[in-house]
């Protein structure tokens, strides 16, 4: 069971300046549309968003004109507490003083905490050919890996993501970052794992209601159609059904919502509300009303086996 008291996971947005930390921000955490974000100012002040959920998150911006080389960077007193740090990298632009910078900021921040989590996201690749964008990942990879062994850090956790905020990419490398901060993953990937088991539905995920991040999901591969689809429904289901408010009710005479929606390929889509914040959202290839009313008693299983995890 984990604590109410579990302490404020904090992750560090960083990066140079116009190289889409904002943009992200306002994206995921604010309903922007992303063509809004080219008319978003440059962030001249750390700012924060908090996600509470199945833990309690901050995910703290910071400017990218702050100079981390500089003395008078307090690097412990940023760094201390912090579980993750997302860089970003505009891949669009000249990014070799982005590589010399992010190597600075794992360096400090390794000094401060070894198992601080650095998360390299390669932004903007929707302008890219496909060509192009998998050439300009290996060349940053080896860049910044070669430099981590030249300083001693050749040990630090260091994952790259391709990302733009066109496209489900900047959401699946979040949920994968965030995913390592979820406290009892392992148990809540092995509940999904039986729900799909005894349920028979193709792919199942945990979204937080209000980003869209999935912080869980089954052991299956993610296949991003589907994860479009399932992330698509909970718009829909709130639209139709007042999902962020208190008096909506699908028809549970319990008063637990359990939405579905039926494709014509036969393929049925189905999203119960769990606990903080959470939704159950998964798809089944074959529908019939039986199936539903399977997935439907297993899913209020499910929810209270995380309510035994995360009570």
């Amino acid at each position: 069971m984990i604590s109410q008291g579990t302490r404020e996971q904090k992750i560090l947005l960083m990066g140079l300046r116009r190289g889409g930390k904002s943009s992200i921000r306002q994206v995921i955490f604010h309903g922007m549309q992303p063509i809004e974000t080219l008319y978003l100012e440059s962030t001249t002040k750390p700012t924060s968003e908090k996600l509470s959920s199945l833990a309690n998150f901050v995910i703290e911006e910071i400017p990218g004109q702050v100079d981390v080389t500089n003395p008078e960077f307090e690097s412990s007193k940023v760094f201390k507490g912090a579980s993750t740090v997302i860089y970003v990298i505009d891949s669009q632009d000249e990014y070799l003083l982005s590589l010399q910078n992010v190597v600075q900021v794992i360096s400090q921040g390794y000094k401060i905490d070894r198992n601080i989590h650095f998360e390299i996201l390669i932004h903007k690749v929707d302008g890219l050919s496909e060509d192009f964008r998998l050439d300009t990942k290996r060349d940053i990879i080896q860049r910044i890996n070669d430099d981590l062994v030249d300083i001693g850090a050749y040990d630090a956790d260091v994952t790259f993501h391709m990302t733009s905020i066109f496209d489900q990419s900047i959401v699946e490398a979040l949920s994968r970052i965030i995913q390592k901060l979820v406290p009892e993953l392992s148990s809540l990937t092995q509940l999904l794992d039986m729900f799909c088991m005894r349920t028979g539905v193709e792919k199942a995920f945990v979204f937080e209601a209000s980003s869209k991040i999935y912080l869980a999901t089954d052991s299956s591969p993610v296949d991003a159609e589907i994860y479009q689809v399932c992330s698509d429904f909970i718009d829909v289901s709130a639209d139709l059904g007042g999902l962020y408010g208190t008096s909506a009710n699908t028809g549970n005479s319990d008063g637990r919502e359990f939405s579905t929606s039926r494709f014509n390929n036969g393929s049925v889509i189905c999203l119960t509300r769990l606990i903080k914040g959470c939704l159950l959202v998964c798809l089944c290839t074959s529908e019939t009303d039986n199936k539903i009313t399977l997935v439907e008693f297993n899913a209020d299983v499910f929810r209270e086996g995380m309510e035994k995890i995360y009570a």
